[in-house]
């Protein structure tokens, strides 16, 4: 058992301090996670990756809410999902009426930008990871892992137990299955 489940395992115990000494373990690793997020994100983003990790360890180690680490994997699968839950509650926001959401962003200079997702992308994925979940709930944590916390494919294996090339199966099924759910929910233009 590394030290990332020990902690875990005392945090689930009751053990207070343990939260403190779990943050420098994991937290270049989520600042790093986070930041390859907050690439993906549009310009003008406000958020910045430090703020996400910040946000997204507090609602792991909510005192409040009582949560229960099993595994590596079950904490770093729970830091993707609330990274996940914190973009895409931003993206809402920001297409709301009362905060420009019917206003066109306009880029003058397309070929020195990122590309990036749109907050109404980001919310159809969202709603296609719902449905997937009910499919296929370990592909869906795995596109949670490589998505919105940025791991390359053979980490994520790792941190889900799994063999890479099982991971490899999944992410191709889950990619088609994702695809042909966002073309029927996309508009036509």
């Amino acid at each position: 058992m590394n030290d990332v489940t020990q902690l875990l395992v005392k945090m689930d115990s009751g053990d207070s301090r343990a939260a403190e000494l779990l943050m420098p373990l994991v937290y270049d690793e989520l600042r790093k996670l986070a930041a390859k997020q907050i690439d993906n994100e549009r310009p003008g983003q406000t958020l910045q990756a430090t703020a996400l990790v910040h946000e997204a360890y507090l609602r792991l180690v909510d005192i409040d809410y009582s949560q229960q680490w099993h595994s590596r994997r079950h904490f770093y699968g729970a830091a993707a999902e609330a990274m996940r839950r914190i973009l895409i509650d931003r993206a809402r926001r920001r297409n709301r009426e009362k905060h420009g959401g019917h206003l066109q962003q306009i880029t003058v200079n397309v070929d020195l930008l990122p590309m990036e997702s749109s907050d109404d992308q980001l919310e159809v994925l969202d709603e296609a990871l719902d449905r997937f979940s009910t499919v296929d709930a370990s592909a869906c944590e795995l596109v949670k892992l490589r998505y919105f916390a940025g791991f390359p494919l053979r980490e994520a294996a790792e941190i889900l137990d799994i063999p890479e090339r099982t991971a490899d199966r999944l992410w191709s099924f889950a990619k088609a299955w994702l695809l042909r759910e966002i073309r029927q929910d996309d508009p036509p233009s």
